[in-house]
């Protein structure tokens, strides 16, 4: 049977690099998000490529509705990517759990009912599940405690039903379409200082980056890697100090030299990360240079303002 990936959450930053690169690369592909603007899509992609995609309109909580677009269309690999972020989860508590929790139960037992062609399923934890340096799992957001239960739901699953999920924790995921999110403010200052604007990071310390379309390489060969027991992942990165990331913005944008600036505060959860358990799985992991990552999401960002495809006003709030 060829492959048949479906992407929730592909409205997203982390699930449009993951449709465009299965769009590259010749795999049908089927997108399930309840929103409807490809702003972020139509950032990194052009109209031929998107025509392409199969977007379907669905809700994440509603099993019938996920069951049914992964029967209809001989689902074979399911990247699960849709989920309230850190600030939506602490304004809407109750919908993002629902969102978060409901909606990968969701997954889990669609997938389980279709193992006959199911091959493979990913999911996003993140690094969230830790808590600042030396406090392990004591996670310090209720969307930390989602990613932990989801890593949890997916083991059961495995245990008691043989559907081996892969999950995966990102940490500060940058690059073009990133936009919202706890995390997002880095990729905000490269948008800002590619249109000469001042802006400031809202956070400090040290941190992990890891560009989209790096992610969403890894998403897709963890939903192929068939293993043999459920598992959740560090992913690694570029682990770099804010203050160097200012450093990059500035070689990239010297113009912008002590325009772009940082709160000196860190993150509440740890930049430690052992990538072990995953290179077991998926082989060695690659991941652009800081600097490299920088410039190309700077260019990026200066021809789509130039051409359009860009609402900066929208993308930098």
């Amino acid at each position: 049977m060829s492959q048949r990936f479906l992407v929730t959450g592909a409205l997203g930053c982390i699930g449009a690099w993951t449709v465009k690169r299965l769009v590259d690369e010749g795999t049908p592909v089927w997108t399930y998000d309840l929103g409807s603007s490809q702003h972020r899509l139509q950032l990194i992609m052009d109209d031929a490529a998107l025509a392409k995609v199969n977007f379907v309109s669905g809700d994440i909580t509603d099993f019938d509705a996920f069951d049914r677009v992964v029967a209809e269309n001989g689902i074979t690999h399911i990247v699960h990517l849709a989920a309230f972020q850190v600030p939506f989860v602490r304004a809407e508590p109750v919908l993002g759990a629902k969102v978060n929790l409901i909606g990968m139960s969701v997954v889990l037992e669609s997938a389980k009912r279709h193992l006959d062609h199911v091959q493979g399923l990913a999911y996003a934890s993140s690094a969230a599940v830790y808590g600042p340096p030396g406090k392990g799992f004591q996670t310090a957001t209720l969307y930390g405690i989602h990613k932990q239960a989801k890593e949890g739901m997916a083991r059961i699953y495995s245990q008691d039903y043989g559907l081996h999920a892969v999950g995966l924790r990102p940490h500060t995921v940058y690059g073009p379409g990133r936009d919202q999110g706890m995390t997002s403010t880095p990729t905000k200052a490269m948008l800002a200082a590619a249109v000469g604007r001042p802006y400031q990071i809202t956070f400090g310390g040290t941190i992990v980056m890891e560009h989209a379309d790096d992610m969403a390489h890894i998403f897709i060969d963890a939903a192929r890697a068939r293993p043999t027991q459920a598992g959740a992942y560090d992913v690694g990165g570029s682990t770099v100090t804010v203050e160097a990331i200012v450093a990059a913005i500035n070689s990239v944008a010297p113009e912008m030299a002590g325009q772009i600036t940082y709160n000196p505060t860190p993150l509440p959860v740890t930049s430690d990360q052992n990538t072990e358990g995953l290179q077991a799985l998926l082989g060695p992991l690659a991941w652009r240079p800081l600097a490299t990552g920088v410039q190309q999401t700077i260019e990026h960002f200066r021809l789509a303002a130039q051409t359009g495809r860009i609402d900066v006003e929208k993308a930098i709030a």
